[in-house]
């Protein structure tokens, strides 16, 4: 079985090329499991849990005055290590996650937004909290553990160009930039593959599969 991975800022593209990876290789009898960090991850799953099950939001009404999913920005340092500690759980539920599929018989992983993802989202936390702040024993840490893909895209693409859309992310271009340099910082030790996004949707597509 083989993971794939694809990487990027916010709006850079990963679902759509996930989703056009999955419809092609789907298409030639491939299994393909579709799989999302963020989604994956237990902080997600208990913020979910919360918004339902919450007796405040079900009888003051409190909660639900806006559940339009809100990109975290920043976090104190309590929320940082529990999202530290949250990674290092999910990496291994992620890897148990895989010696089942391997049994079942499935082909590709498929990842939108992979653990490197989540990484680079605590780091811009970090610094946001501490501009000063040391990361190195974090990215190796995290970074050892991770399993590895077999073939790991980054989009990279221009702020300015996502910032121009009709649809955008609510971040702001400051975080898109921040995230970038962030990335970037680590796509060779990620051994990521760079794919230019400033392009047709297709065009990406295409050289992505001429990489697989």
């Amino acid at each position: 079985m083989k993971l794939i991975t694809i990487s990027g800022v916010d709006g850079s593209g990963k679902s759509t090329q996930v989703k056009l990876l999955q419809e092609h290789l789907e298409s030639q009898g491939q299994r393909v499991l579709y799989f999302h960090a963020i989604e994956f991850g237990i902080a997600k799953k208990l913020n979910d849990f919360r918004l339902k099950y919450c007796l405040i939001c079900r009888y003051l009404d409190s909660c639900k005055k806006d559940k339009t999913p809100k990109s975290v920005t920043k976090a104190n340092f309590c929320q940082i290590i529990l999202r530290r500690f949250f990674l290092m759980i999910d990496i291994a539920r992620f890897k148990s996650l895989i010696k089942k599929l391997n049994i079942q018989g499935f082909d590709y992983i498929l990842s939108d937004r992979y653990f490197y993802d989540s990484i680079v989202n605590i780091e811009y936390l970090i610094l946001r909290n501490n501009p000063r702040a040391k990361l190195l024993d974090f990215q190796e840490l995290s970074s050892r553990r991770i399993p590895k893909p077999d073939k790991s895209f980054y989009l990279e693409i221009n702020p300015e160009i996502i910032m121009s859309r009709e649809r955008k992310p609510d971040q702001g271009i400051g975080y898109l930039e921040k995230k970038t340099e962030l990335f970037k910082i680590k796509l060779g030790d990620w051994n990521m593959q760079i794919i230019g996004a400033n392009r047709d949707k297709n065009a990406i597509f295409n050289e992505i599969i001429t990489k697989i």
